[in-house]
């Protein structure tokens, strides 16, 4: 039996901390849930921890991805994330995360994960025009939402012919397991493949994220899902045929002295508060983006090898936050999420950013980003 649950919020020093006001009764482990794209603080946050801004990257919106006007039509004006894959078909899927229809957050009909598609996957022209489900985007795997409960999901790719999809199942912030799920047909249908226990590597392979190389393996970054807690960044690889297997996943770590495949899960860079993230192979080198918690940002570091030493790669700041009324640029009121959208690169990179702020500003939208430094060789 859980506590009731209030909304989550981020004060001005990346940290959750209660509005004091209370949910719907019938809503309280949904709203809890439905955090797990995280509600974000607005306001400036300076003076924290954390690499400064890279004062030659712009930033600025190029769209709204979601909202009634957008996505009513598919019974999901209300939804965030927005995952993007590019499907083997050639359309873009967005998966996003809780997702409600009627007049706001915490309105009827729940669905964790759902499926929106843009048939035009060119980041220039991503308009959603479909949906997995028809009229009604449907819930991509069971998921009931028993006790609070959700399907919140944290990597979507393809390799070849499949797409895989990882999701992190519980309450929020309270990781029973994980699993992971393929499609054989564009994201239409999937299949279980396997799950992992919530409390495996100390929490820290909650979250994953893949960046699929050309050198016949997966290569995957996790942390905690929890953005109360510190936590390292691990590094794994797998082979591309065998994603769905728990056991062909190898660490990366320091032992003895060295670091390499094979020793216990080290964390490759420094420990730290972290919401989404998402690693890619890019422009022949790798892309890691995140929701940075203090000082509360969305950053990127761009690197030539998925070993290479990010902890003294620049940390580049892509977008910063500000309240409500007062958004230009790169800088959005109560951001998270900063999915780096297939087709974009180094030099003009597309990410997806989610907003919540109140029950109607709720939103997944398409930001592009300028001026980021390319690897170091």
């Amino acid at each position: 039996m859980h506590e009731p649950h209030r909304f989550r919020s981020v004060r001005p020093d990346g940290r959750s901390g209660g509005s004091g006001r209370p949910n719907p009764p019938s809503r309280r482990s949904l709203l809890r849930s439905a955090a797990a794209g995280g509600l974000a603080a607005a306001g400036i946050v300076t003076g924290a921890p954390g690499a400064a801004a890279t004062s030659h990257v712009t930033g600025s919106k190029v769209r709204d991805l979601s909202g009634p006007a957008l996505t009513g039509r598919f019974a999901a004006p209300w939804t965030d994330l927005g995952i993007p894959v590019r499907c083997p078909d050639g359309s873009m899927l967005f998966v996003c995360g809780d997702t409600f229809d009627g007049d706001g957050v915490g309105g009827p009909d729940w669905r964790s994960p759902v499926g929106l598609r843009s048939s035009n996957a060119a980041p220039g022209s991503l308009v959603v025009d479909g949906a997995v489900g028809g009229s009604r985007a449907v819930g991509l795997v069971p998921e009931g939402h028993t006790g609070g409960t959700t399907a919140i999901p944290s990597d979507v790719f393809t390799v070849g012919p499949t797409m895989y999809m990882h999701l992190m199942r519980g309450v929020i912030y309270e990781t029973h397991h994980t699993d992971f799920w393929r499609s054989d047909d564009n994201g239409e249908t999937w299949q279980y493949l396997c799950q992992w226990p919530g409390g495996l590597h100390g929490g820290q392979f909650q979250q994953k994220t893949y960046a699929v190389a050309d050198d016949g393996y997966l290569y995957v970054l996790s942390t905690a899902f929890d953005r109360d807690v510190t936590s390292g960044l691990l590094l794994h690889r797998v082979r591309q045929d065998a994603p769905g297997d728990p056991a062909a996943y190898e660490p990366w770590g320091y032992a003895g002295g060295a670091w390499a495949w094979g020793n216990p899960p080290t964390t490759v860079t420094s420990p730290r508060r972290r919401g989404e993230i998402c690693f890619r192979a890019m422009g022949g080198g790798y892309a890691l983006t995140w929701l940075n918690m203090s000082p509360l940002d969305i950053r990127a570091q761009i690197f030539a090898t998925p070993t290479s030493n990010l902890f003294t790669t620049a940390e580049q700041t892509m977008i910063v936050p500000t309240v409500p009324g007062r958004e230009t640029g790169n800088a959005v009121a109560s951001p998270y999420g900063g999915f780096i959208i297939p087709g974009s690169g180094v030099d003009d990179l597309h990410i997806v950013v989610s907003q919540w702020y109140d029950a109607q500003n709720y939103r997944v939208m398409q930001y592009r980003v300028n001026g980021l430094d390319g690897p170091a060789h």
